[in-house]
C-alpha cells in the first residue's frame, strides 16, 4: 500500500486508535544505536525505526537500552505526531489594512525620509 497524502481527519482517526492498532499498521526496524551508554550500545539491535505505512511518517527511538521500551516510546511518539497534525488548519480571512495605520506608516516614512535627506554635504 502506497502512502497518500492523509488530511488531519485520517491523523485524528489514528490518533484515536490504540497503541496495538497503531502497531500492526507499522513497519519496524532495529539497528544498534549510536553515543553513549556504555558497551551494551554497541552489542544490541536495541534503537527502533518505526514507519507507519498509510500515514507515511518515521520515529526513531533509541533513548532506552531496552528494544521494548524503545518500540513503546516510538508508538507514543506516533501518537503524539498523529494528535498534532489532527488539528485542522484554522480558516483564514483576508483582513483590510486600517487607515489610521496606513497613515501613520506614511507619516514615518516621510520623517525617516527627511531626516535622510538632511544628513547630506553642506556647500559653503
Amino acid at each position: 500500500m502506497e502512502p497518500t497524502d492523509p488530511t488531519y481527519r485520517d491523523f485524528a482517526r489514528w490518533a484515536r486508535q490504540t497503541l496495538e492498532d497503531v502497531a500492526r499498521d507499522c513497519d519496524v526496524q532495529v539497528f544498534r544505536a549510536s553515543g553513549p551508554g556504555g558497551q551494551c550500545v554497541n552489542t544490541t539491535d536495541s534503537a527502533v525505526r518505526m514507519t507507519h505505512v498509510p500515514s507515511g511518517l518515521t520515529v526513531v527511538s533509541r533513548e532506552s537500552r531496552s528494544q521494548f521500551r524503545n518500540r513503546q516510546l516510538c508508538l507514543q511518539k506516533l501518537r503524539a505526531q498523529f494528535e498534532r497534525r489532527a488539528v485542522p488548519p484554522k480558516v483564514r480571512r483576508a483582513t483590510k489594512v486600517p487607515r489610521r495605520a496606513k497613515e501613520r506608516r506614511l507619516a514615518e516614512k516621510r520623517q525617516r525620509s527627511q531626516t535622510k535627506a538632511q544628513r547630506g554635504r553642506i556647500d559653503e
